[in-house]
């Protein structure tokens, strides 16, 4: 699905101190500070920033959005309007709910996955320590403590829980993960015309796919795919189905070779935006052929 995010400008960097480059890291709160920056470089239409959460004006706490009624259907209606500017169309109602979720937990996921492909870093952020601006592309963390490998130098800073391994890493990643979503995902869910299974597939969905654009931008695209495949083989509660990337027919492209041939995935769950924007539908929708996933990555690259 597109992700439409406003950039984070030079005003609220300039009024947010803990926007700057983190040089001293002494604790938890700032320990994924490098991971975030880079994000915004590699995606400036996504900035995370670690300050304490912030409300009004815009922001909203993702602990109101777990408590779901009026904050999620304002987030739905700025979604419908939006929805109506770009395309022309008013989506109904359950399907500006699920593209508010989308809104949210697209990046909300990379808060954890990208500390982690970067750093091996995996930071806790429960609902509380999390704020996101409506109008998409601001978001502040405030960690609460951390996990990392033994030979992180960051190891033995205050909020490190050391793990011993890859996988115990990974576990972390998925747990931290859960902690956050689980009441997001609780205050969704009577605007929704799905069950947990499929919101749970929803999210396997967007923590893929949130990384692999990122690991594509960062020019390690075949990294994050073994990463995130890894991460979601499936049959990982409460993740629904896995990763599942697969290769791409070859496009006959010149220079092609095994090594630069693209690979894809198709979407557990449907996003619905096709409701809206048919010809829009994303890149790893089941509806879109081979050809057409192809045609849209030789532009790209």
């Amino acid at each position: 699905m597109p992700v439409t995010c406003s950039s984070y400008d030079d005003a609220d960097a300039a009024a947010d101190p803990a926007a700057g480059d983190v040089t001293n890291v002494t604790d938890a709160t700032d320990v994924t500070g490098d991971a975030y920056d880079r994000l915004a470089a590699l995606f400036p239409g996504l900035r995370v920033v670690t300050a304490a959460p912030r409300s009004g004006a815009g922001w909203v706490g993702a602990g109101e959005l777990a408590a779901g009624g009026g904050t999620v259907d304002a987030l739905a209606a700025l979604v419908a309007e939006q929805a109506v500017r770009e395309h022309g169309r008013r989506p109904r109602p359950h399907v500006a709910a699920t593209l508010a979720l989308h809104r949210y937990t697209w990046p909300a996921c990379l808060l954890f996955t990208v500390p982690w492909f970067l750093q091996r870093r995996v930071p806790r952020l429960p609902v509380d320590a999390v704020s996101f601006h409506r109008a998409g592309g601001r978001m502040t963390v405030r960690p609460r403590s951390f996990a990392c490998l033994p030979d992180d130098p960051a190891a033995a800073l205050p909020g490190a829980r050391v793990v011993p391994d890859e996988q115990a890493l990974r576990d972390a990643l998925l747990a931290a993960l859960t902690e956050h979503l689980t009441p997001v995902l609780d205050g969704f869910r009577p605007r929704l015309r799905r069950g947990p299974h499929a919101m749970w597939g929803m999210v396997t969905d967007e923590i893929a796919e949130g990384l692999w654009l990122i690991g594509r931008l960062a020019g390690e695209e075949r990294r994050a795919v073994a990463e995130l495949s890894a991460l979601l083989p499936g049959g990982t509660t409460p993740y629904a189905g896995g990763a599942h990337f697969r290769e791409l027919p070859a496009s006959g492209g010149p220079g092609e070779t095994a090594a630069t041939a693209s690979v894809t995935r198709d979407r557990l769950t449907c996003c619905l935006f096709y409701t809206i924007s048919p010809a829009d539908a994303c890149a790893a929708c089941p509806r879109t052929c081979a050809a057409a996933r192809i045609g849209r990555l030789v532009p790209a690259a």
